[in-house]
């Protein structure tokens, strides 16, 4: 009788882990939808946000000017404006010659201290395939993506381009621009796998956008290259 009664208590136990250890699983893969369905809300938030908006067909070229002074404050005031209209905020990151980077790197791992990772990937993929991008570099091409490579070094429409085609993402820019509010960044040769959302202060600085509920907290970074 007792031997009897330690094997069904017995029995009782396993099936008891069992169920336990069943429970932890469901429990992890509910949690695992649930945060995929969180990268998900947030990475289309701004995207609902400007459904009305019809984009401008990117067109990849060099930085050729920088605005005045004047014609950079009044373009400021001018996303600052689309940002409020939208329900959209900026997280603002450098202005140290790899705001573009840091943007990228902000939209990709949510921290845009991987801009030397992201710089590293898009010169390698202007490296790798030259042909893609060559015709729209008025320079030896070599000397362009070496310049390219070096740290500070100002990115451009050509570089949102390789980053579109190395990471498989559409890059939307809303931008300053009087008569060009929203760009379209697609990769050329696949189906983009994401999107990711930049401001872009017209010819001098990118932020990684975000909408307001979803923004990240951050540091204020400093004032540099044209940032008030």
């Amino acid at each position: 009788m007792r031997n009897g009664n330690q094997t069904e208590y017995s029995g009782e136990s396993s099936a008891s882990t069992s169920l336990s250890s069943q429970q932890d699983v469901e429990d992890d893969q509910m949690i695992a939808l649930v945060l995929s369905e969180e990268y998900a809300k947030l990475d289309g938030a701004v995207a609902r946000r400007l459904t009305n908006l019809e984009p401008v067909p990117h067109v990849p070229r060099i930085n050729s000017f920088i605005p005045t002074v004047n014609d950079a404050s009044m373009d400021h005031q001018r996303l600052l404006q689309r940002l409020n209209v939208y329900g959209l905020c900026e997280v603002k990151v450098s202005g140290d010659g790899n705001c573009q980077f840091r943007a990228l790197s902000d939209q990709l791992y949510r921290s845009p201290e991987h801009h030397k990772h992201v710089r590293k990937e898009i010169v390698k993929q202007l490296k790798d395939h030259r042909s893609l991008y060559e015709c729209y570099v008025p320079m030896k091409y070599k000397k362009y993506h070496k310049k390219m490579a070096k740290s500070g070094e100002w990115g451009d429409h050509v570089t949102l381009q390789a980053a579109a085609d190395n990471f498989a993402a559409k890059i939307c820019l809303l931008t300053s621009f009087r008569d060009t509010c929203f760009i379209e960044i697609i990769p050329l040769y696949q189906a983009p796998q994401r999107e990711l959302w930049l401001s872009f202060w017209s010819e001098v600085h990118y932020n990684s956008l975000y909408e307001i509920r979803d923004a990240p907290i951050q540091p204020k970074p400093k004032r540099k290259h044209w940032l008030f």
